[in-house]
């Protein structure tokens, strides 16, 4: 079967942008194969990879370029920042979109590091994968990418490692102190799932460029406690007490939905919210989505359209790195 005897023009043109991260011909050419395998090659594993070329050298090479040859990831990710803040259609904005969600990567065994059994309440079903959390960034030109990841690791792993445990709260709120660190505008999204007091809390208790807390619309769950009419109530009860004739209409682009919406208080959260009930139709018992967000004064149509990037953030990232370029798919060997 023919192989690869030149490198893609992508591919040259990255080595122009990143050649000089690395400190010799050896690894740029290693660097060079890994691109290409990632975005050619049926089979994304460095044996896979190294079967693509013409000519190459042993496939231990490549393994250890990825595993043992001393070029540094975060300085090979801030210049990819860097090349898409001269795109305008992939530069920051304050009017962008940064989604947060974790996404499990299947795995076909447990030496694979971090990898270990992990609940699917997708597939509703437990597997061996490994877990990420993500945060990306939705440009205003409807371009998204991921700026940033953390692993999580089982407490029993991080023990045996001699590393420090971080929960999933944890590893967000250090994801959120990275974004504002440098100065990434927009506004975070995120599910039920990372709509805690301490998520909110921390998100409100940073500053934009303005001056102002940086915003959020997250997903709520229905047995969220909140102030209502001097009572303290699950946000169903109060959805449930909603009548038909109080639901207003909302439509964006083809899709027509009902609402209703209140600023209020969530015990614990430390400032005052909105929170947006979604029905599908008008005289629908239960709603569809129940979404919250300390920009109190934004219009409903906008929350939704924030709410709803966080699918274009998260999931299509996902699903392309999983169908493209083979997350999930990857192997290395440490020997």
């Amino acid at each position: 079967m023919p192989g690869i005897v030149e490198y893609p023009r992508l591919i040259q043109d990255a080595l122009g942008h990143y050649g000089d991260l690395f400190e010799n011909r050896c690894q740029r050419r290693h660097f060079a194969e890994y691109l290409t395998g990632l975005i050619v090659a049926e089979r994304k594993a460095v044996l896979g990879i190294h079967g693509e070329f013409a000519r190459t050298t042993d496939q231990s090479c490549l393994n250890r370029f990825l595993t043992e040859a001393p070029w540094d990831v975060q300085d090979l990710n801030e210049r990819r920042l860097e090349q898409l803040q001269k795109d305008p259609s992939t530069r920051y904005s304050d009017q962008g979109v940064i989604p947060i969600d974790n996404t499990l990567i299947d795995r076909d065994g447990m030496l694979i590091p971090d990898a270990g059994w992990y609940r699917d309440h997708a597939e509703d079903r437990y597997k061996v994968a490994q877990d990420y959390l993500f945060i990306n960034c939705v440009c205003t030109s409807g371009k998204h990418y991921p700026p940033e990841f953390r692993p999580v690791r089982k407490e029993g792993v991080c023990q045996a490692i001699g590393e420090p445990f971080r929960s999933h709260t944890a590893l967000c709120r250090e994801l959120i102190d990275w974004v504002c660190e440098r100065d990434i505008p927009g506004d975070f999204t995120m599910d039920c799932y990372f709509t805690s007091v301490k998520v909110l809390n921390h998100i409100h208790g940073k500053a934009d460029r303005f001056g102002r807390p940086r915003g959020y619309v997250g997903d709520l769950k229905s047995n969220r406690k909140v102030q209502w009419k001097g009572k303290v109530i699950k946000v169903s009860e109060l959805a449930a007490s909603i009548p038909p004739e109080d639901r207003k209409g909302l439509r964006i682009r083809d899709r027509r939905q009902w609402y209703f919406t209140v600023t209020l208080h969530i015990p614990e959260v430390n400032h005052k919210v909105r929170v947006v009930i979604l029905w599908r139709y008008r005289q629908d018992p239960e709603p569809i989505k129940l979404l919250v967000t300390n920009r109190i004064t934004w219009e409903v149509s906008r929350i939704v359209r924030v709410y709803r990037h966080r699918w274009t953030g998260t999931e299509t990232s996902h699903r392309d790195g999983e169908q493209q370029l083979g997350l999930g798919d990857c192997q290395l060997r440490d020997h």
